[in-house]
């Protein structure tokens, strides 16, 4: 049996780790390695294997200590655009991995990098900074397209999938959605539970697939009020609606996601 758990770092970045009954474990996206060390020796938790989604440097610099640290071989995943970080295993859409007798699947989740990756083990999601709760990540050099297909992949899955994303951007993104639906109480009270959530010291995440579908804009872009909404054409294709709001979302609060 697995067992998620998440660590903080940085500003506002998340590490994932699967962790099994006997404390060996995968860690997804070490964007530094002190703070999970410490952590994992506090918890006497020992990794075998690492996941890394894209090359950004808050999600790939802790491998080179992690590894160096532990006196075992560490196995590390990633695509091809991590290669450089310690990566000796390189994968690509459709591949499938066996770690900790889990069995993994591997889209190709363009849009956010170039070469993003996801990792899939129903129902646990690893998707970097494709997804996050109530958005998405920002765009690389106008790869809307790429994006927009990565999020509609990602939303054929069950329901009750995870999303474990990478950043603590819940709150931000669902002011960018009441801006829109001022209106609409079920994410009025969604974000009030987010808030108390934060202010008690707790994270929003993980997430669930069944509720991004209803709080997250970019996975409604097909519907008719946001449409009007955003003073398009009804019969404006899911994916001008998607990079209407991407854009947007783009000169929305303070932070670039």
């Amino acid at each position: 049996m697995l067992f998620l758990k998440k660590i903080p770092i940085l500003v506002d970045n998340y590490v994932w780790l699967l962790v099994n009954n006997d404390g060996f474990c995968i860690i997804i996206d070490p964007g530094c390695s002190e703070t999970v060390i410490k952590i994992m020796n506090k918890k006497k938790w020992y990794p075998i294997a690492i996941f890394l989604t894209h090359c950004h440097f808050d999600h790939v610099l802790g491998v080179k200590g992690i590894i160096q640290y532990y006196s075992y071989p560490i196995t590390v995943f990633g695509p091809d655009e991590t290669k450089n970080y310690h990566v000796n295993k390189i994968l690509k859409e459709g591949d499938k991995i066996i770690v900790l007798n889990r069995t993994f699947s591997i889209f190709f989740t363009p849009g956010h990098t170039a070469g993003h990756i996801t990792y899939y083990s129903d129902p646990y999601l690893f998707c970097g900074d494709t997804i996050f709760s109530g958005g998405c990540g920002s765009i690389y050099k106008n790869q809307y397209l790429e994006m927009y297909n990565s999020i509609q992949l990602l939303s054929s899955l069950p329901d009750f999938t995870i999303i474990c994303c990478s950043h603590e951007y819940t709150l931000l993104n669902l002011q960018f959605t009441m801006f829109f639906l001022p209106n609409d109480i079920q994410i009025q009270l969604y974000f009030k539970k987010m808030q108390h959530q934060i202010s008690i010291g707790k994270a929003t995440l993980p997430s669930y697939l069944i509720f991004e579908k209803k709080i997250n804009l970019f996975f409604r872009t097909d519907e008719c009020f946001l449409k009007k909404t955003l003073g398009m054409n009804l019969f404006s294709t899911g994916l001008e609606v998607f990079t209407e709001l991407r854009i947007k979302k783009d000169f929305f609060g303070a932070k670039r996601d």
